[in-house]
C-alpha cells in the first residue's frame, strides 16, 4: 500500500528511462508508480491523487504536454513535472506559464529530479490539507466550537447528544473562550425544546441592583422606576432552556433563590407573592471547578449539587491540538466572506503557529486571529518562511513576550489594569505592545 504524499506517477516510453527514474525516486524513500504511456497514468490520476507526475514529453499517443492539459482540465493544484529533450524546453517553458509546476531536461542529476519533486510533493500536501479542512469546516456548520475530530471532542458532542433530550440541568465548565454558550445552544437546539426561547444571561455582566429584576421580572410599582410590569428571564425561558453564564459571580441572597426555583420549578416575581409555574430547564457554565473548596467561600454547596446533576467539560484548545487548524480554516472562511475576500491558503508557516501557540483565550481568541489573517492584519504572518527556519533571539524574545501577554490577559480575564499590574510595566508600554504584537484585548474578556 503506498504512503499518502510520497506518491510520485513516473511516464517515459523509454523503459531504461523509466526504470533509472523510478529507483532513482526510490531510493530517495519515495513511492514511485512507473507507467510506459500517458492513458494509463490518466486513468489513475484525480483530483483526490495525493502525489505528483513526473512525464517525459516526446511520446507516441497522447504525449506529455496532452497528459498535463488533461490533468490540468482535471485539477490544476496537482503538480506536473515535465521532462525535456533539449529541442523540447520552449514548449515546456510554455507549459510553465500555463500551470506547469516544473521540467527538467534531459540529461538531468538524480538530486535535480529529487529536489523538484520534494518541492512538489509537499505544494499537493498544502493543497489537499486545506481542501481537507474546507470540507470538513463546511459540514462543521454553525456549531462552532463542537467543530473537530479529536476523541475529546467526539466524546463531547455523544454526551450532549445523548442528554439534550433528558430533561436535567447540566453545568458545563470550560476556560474563557472555550465555547460554553455554544454548548448550551446546541443542548437546547438538539432537544424537544428547540422550538421555544433559547434564553441567556451572563451573570457576570450585570450589576446586582438589576441581575435579580432580570432573572425574577418584576410586577409594576415593584420598586422606584419599575412603572410597568416586566417578565423574568426565568419565567420567559419556560418550555425552553435557560442558559446562565458565569453563574460563579451570582451574588449569594439571589443563589438562594435561584435554589429555591431549581427545587420548586416555580418563580416569584418582585411586587408580587403569586408563585408561577415553570416548565424549566437550566443550563449553567462557569469558568471554574465549582465543586472545589476555594469555590465554597463564595458559591453555595447546595446550589452546586443541585446543579450539578450532569457536568459537561468543555476541553480548552491546548488539549485538542489537532482540532486547531480546522477550527482555523472555518474561522478563516467565515471571516474572508464577512470581508469580501479570498480566504487565504494555510501556509506551513501559519500551520507551526497553529500548533505553537498556548491559545489561552481559546476559541475566542482563534476566532480573532483568523479575522487578522482574512484581512491581512496579523504581523507575524508577512512573508512566507520555512516552517524549519529557526528563529533568531530577537524573533524567540518577540515570541515570548507575545506569548507571555497573552497568557497573562487570558489569567485575569482581559481586565488591563490587573494585567498591567501583574506584568509590572506601564499601561501605555502595555498598549504599544498589544499593537506591536497583534493582540486583540476583547479575545481575553471574560465570557
Amino acid at each position: 500500500m503506498t504512503e499518502p504524499g510520497r506518491t510520485i506517477a513516473f511516464v517515459d516510453d523509454d523503459p531504461d528511462l523509466r526504470d533509472a527514474g523510478a529507483q532513482a525516486l526510490a531510493l530517495a524513500g519515495w513511492t514511485p508508480l512507473p507507467f510506459a504511456d500517458a492513458r494509463s497514468a490518466l486513468k489513475l490520476l484525480s483530483p483526490e491523487f495525493p502525489g505528483v507526475l513526473v512525464t517525459d514529453i516526446r511520446m507516441p499517443g497522447m504525449d506529455g504536454l496532452d497528459l498535463f492539459r488533461a490533468v490540468q482540465a482535471m485539477d490544476q493544484d496537482l503538480p506536473v513535472i515535465l521532462v525535456t529533450g533539449h529541442g523540447d524546453i520552449a514548449m515546456a517553458v510554455d507549459a510553465l506559464r500555463e500551470g506547469a509546476y516544473d521540467f527538467i531536461a534531459k540529461p538531468y542529476a538524480t538530486d535535480r529530479l529529487v529536489q523538484s519533486v520534494a518541492r512538489a510533493a509537499e505544494k499537493r500536501r498544502l493543497v489537499l490539507e486545506n481542501r481537507r479542512l474546507r470540507a470538513l469546516a463546511e459540514k462543521g456548520g454553525d456549531d462552532l466550537s463542537l467543530i473537530g475530530e479529536s476523541p475529546a471532542m467526539e466524546r463531547l458532542r455523544r454526551t450532549l447528544r445523548q442528554i439534550a433530550d433528558a430533561d436535567v440541568d447540566v453545568l458545563v465548565e470550560g476556560e474563557t473562550g472555550s465555547g460554553k454558550e455554544v454548548v448550551a445552544s446546541a443542548l437546547h437546539r438538539w432537544s424537544r425544546r428547540a422550538a421555544k426561547p433559547f434564553v441567556a444571561l451572563n451573570c457576570g455582566a450585570l450589576p446586582e441592583t438589576v441581575i435579580e429584576s432580570e432573572l425574577f421580572g418584576h410586577e409594576a410599582g415593584a420598586f422606584t422606576g419599575a412603572a410597568k410590569r416586566r417578565v423574568g428571564r426565568i419565567e420567559y425561558s419556560s418550555g425552553g432552556t435557560l442558559f446562565l453564564d458565569e453563574i460563579e459571580s451570582m451574588p449569594a441572597a439571589l443563589q438562594v433563590k435561584l435554589l429555591r426555583v431549581l427545587e420548586t420549578r416555580e418563580v416569584e416575581p418582585l411586587g408580587t407573592n403569586e408563585r408561577r409555574a415553570l416548565d424549566l430547564r437550566v443550563v449553567a457554565a462557569a469558568k471554574i471547578d465549582l465543586g472545589s473548596a476555594e469555590a465554597r467561600a463564595y458559591f453555595r454547596e447546595d446550589l452546586f449539587y443541585r446543579l450539578n446533576v450532569v457536568t459537561v467539560r468543555i476541553p480548552p484548545l491546548r488539549e485538542r491540538g489537532s482540532d486547531i487548524p480546522l477550527l482555523f480554516s472555518h474561522f478563516l472562511r467565515r471571516a474572508a466572506e464577512r470581508f469580501r475576500r479570498e480566504a487565504p491558503d494555510v501556509s506551513p508557516r501559519l500551520l507551526q503557529r497553529l500548533a505553537s501557540h498556548p491559545w489561552p483565550g481559546n476559541v475566542r481568541e482563534l476566532t480573532h486571529f483568523a479575522e487578522r489573517v482574512a484581512l491581512g492584519l496579523d504581523p507575524e504572518m508577512d512573508g512566507d518562511e520555512s516552517p524549519d527556519t529557526p528563529l533568531t533571539l530577537p524573533e524567540r524574545v518577540d515570541r515570548f513576550e507575545a506569548d507571555t501577554i497573552r497568557q497573562t490577559l487570558a489569567d485575569h480575564g482581559g481586565d488591563v489594569k490587573s494585567t498591567v499590574e501583574a506584568l509590572g510595566i506601564p499601561r501605555k508600554t502595555f498598549y504599544d505592545k498589544l499593537q506591536r504584537h497583534g493582540i486583540s484585548r476583547r479575545d481575553f474578556a471574560e465570557g
